[in-house]
């Protein structure tokens, strides 16, 4: 098969460019998923990350290495194999980050990649339940909407939030992200708007667009340094070649994207041959700096019913079903979170350095059901990390896992910055009306002073868990020490380019779902205009 563009990856960014790609009729696009098609009805279903996260059918179930930051431990790090990638499996959070996120950008000689260049992407690609104002858009292909679910504990907290003298923020993706709220989903008439569902569904009958599912790709072709398509596995473990005219897009993220161009020969030699592949091109950045943001979970048992409670019984469990069945409403439609707040740990911080996740129930980990007592979560994690890791082949085997190095909470920054974010969270439990609603701290217990750095820090280290948002592995920048330049081409490498959060300089500050569909509009018009 010949096509003009190969994207490779339908996640957030790749199911934007196949979708704006393909509008052209005169242009032929193949969309290659190394996962099945979005079938699964967990996945539509808002709650139903309980059920996808950790089910390798559509979850590439990633673990890290043993991180000492993280006193020795390894984490799950769920990524999204399945068509809409891991906006499919995601707590549907739409958060943008901040404008100064982007002007950083820029700043580093990324040109066109400002907040004013970004902000028309997030409007184009929005259908804003709140309707059309100078931050946002409607009429795009994702739907953007509020709560349909709220829980007293979770006001409670909002309260208690602006008691402790933080400022109330009806929308954090506004003119200022800084305050507390609740926060905005995508979701359409409560069901899950992954990428897919926005950008796919709506186009699958095109003519021009191939998608091909269950097709792991394992390498790029390449004729000297131009990309001329690349070489994937079926389902049934055949090799096939899918040649390309124009170019090849890489967004299978932060961590597919980096392993695709070192198995292609692209990355750094030494490294490259230690895995048993000849190097091609030198790229000594590809799958370093990676970043991603941590959380820490607190946990507090509430002397009221929450949705522990709720969720327990069978028969409870019955109508909970019956009336999301009936009116598309109740726990079902619940995001990962309810609360939110973007807060700053100093006064001398410019803006806000740590973000809140405030759910009205609490478990070990998505999937392994709530706990037996009634208890909400405050979740807090540090928004800039200083720390950064990198990933590792695992040999020359495209179904081998790399190695993944986080190296979290590496340096003193980010230690005092997540320590300060606890200390924060505990502050805020002291205040009504959410301090009368507490029983007890159950994690990480009253028995720690938030005087107690040292115990603090020991305790977010072997609590913690990743939120999930890997960046920076094929970063952004103007010369050959990143991976891509401003137009998302690969550094000495023709008509192969890098779309996904992968190529973030710096993470932005907030969750990175609607950042990664930005990524996917401006690479749309980028590839348009042939820049």
């Amino acid at each position: 098969m010949e096509v003009d563009y190969a994207v490779v990856g339908a996640g957030s960014s790749g199911c934007v460019i196949a979708n704006r790609l393909s509008a052209d009729p005169n242009t032929t696009v193949a969309l290659l998923e190394a996962g099945g098609r979005d079938t699964n009805p967990w996945i539509h279903i808002p709650v139903g990350y309980f059920k996808t996260m950790h089910n390798p059918s559509v979850d590439w179930c990633y673990r890290t290495e043993p991180d000492p930051g993280l006193n020795g431990r390894s984490i799950d790090w769920p990524r999204g194999k399945v068509l809409g990638g891991s906006s499919s499996l995601n707590g549907l959070l739409y958060v943008r980050g901040q404008k100064e996120d982007y002007d950083r950008w820029r700043q580093m000689g990324n040109v066109g990649w400002g907040w004013d260049d970004v902000l028309p992407l997030f409007k184009r690609s929005e259908d804003q339940e709140r309707g059309e104002d100078p931050y946002h858009g409607v009429g795009g292909p994702l739907s953007v909407s509020n709560m349909r679910i709220q829980r007293p504990i979770c006001d409670a907290w909002v309260a208690a939030a602006q008691a402790a003298g933080y400022p109330f923020n009806p929308d954090y993706n506004g003119a200022d992200q800084e305050g507390v709220g609740y926060f905005q989903l995508t979701t359409r008439n409560g069901r899950r708007c992954s990428s897919a569902v926005a950008y796919l569904k709506p186009i699958r009958n095109r003519q021009n667009l191939n998608i091909i599912t269950n097709a792991l790709v394992t390498r790029i072709t390449l004729d000297g340094k131009q990309a001329t398509g690349l070489v994937y596995r079926d389902r049934a473990g055949n090799e096939k070649t899918l040649k390309v005219r124009r170019e090849v897009i890489l967004s299978g993220g932060a961590i597919n994207s980096p392993q695709i161009l070192m198995l292609s020969g692209i990355g750094d030699p030494d490294h490259l041959k230690k895995n048993g592949i000849d190097p091609i091109h030198a790229l000594p950045n590809v799958g370093k700096k990676l970043q991603d943001h941590l959380q820490a979970r607190l946990v507090f048992k509430c002397n009221e019913p929450t949705l522990n409670d709720e969720v327990r019984s069978l028969i409870n469990q019955a109508r909970i079903a019956l009336k999301y069945a009936l009116f598309r409403a109740g726990p079902m439609t619940m995001a990962a979170s309810l609360a939110t707040g973007f807060m700053k740990t100093r006064p001398d911080v410019d803006t806000p350095d740590i973000q809140f996740h405030v759910q009205p129930w609490s478990a070990d980990s998505p999937g392994e059901g709530v706990h037996p007592f009634s208890a909400f979560t405050m979740s807090v994690c540090q928004l800039r990390p200083e720390s950064r890791g990198e990933l590792h082949l695992n040999g020359p085997d495209p179904s081998q896992h790399v190695k993944i190095i986080p190296n979290y909470l590496s340096t003193e920054t980010d230690c005092r910055t997540i320590v300060d974010g606890v200390n924060i969270a505990r502050r805020i439990a002291q205040h009504n009306p959410l301090a009368s609603k507490i029983s007890e701290e159950f994690r990480p217990t009253s028995q720690l002073s938030t005087d107690d750095y040292e115990g603090t820090l020991d305790w977010v280290r072997s609590n913690s868990v990743s939120i999930y948002h890997p960046t920076g592995t094929c970063a952004m920048g103007t010369n050959e020490t990143a991976v891509v330049d401003p137009a998302l081409k690969v550094h000495g490498i023709g008509n192969l380019r890098v779309a996904d959060c992968s190529i973030m300089p710096e993470i932005v500050s907030g969750n990175t779902n609607a950042p990664a569909i930005m990524i996917g509009e401006k690479a749309s018009d980028l590839l348009a205009a042939g820049t």
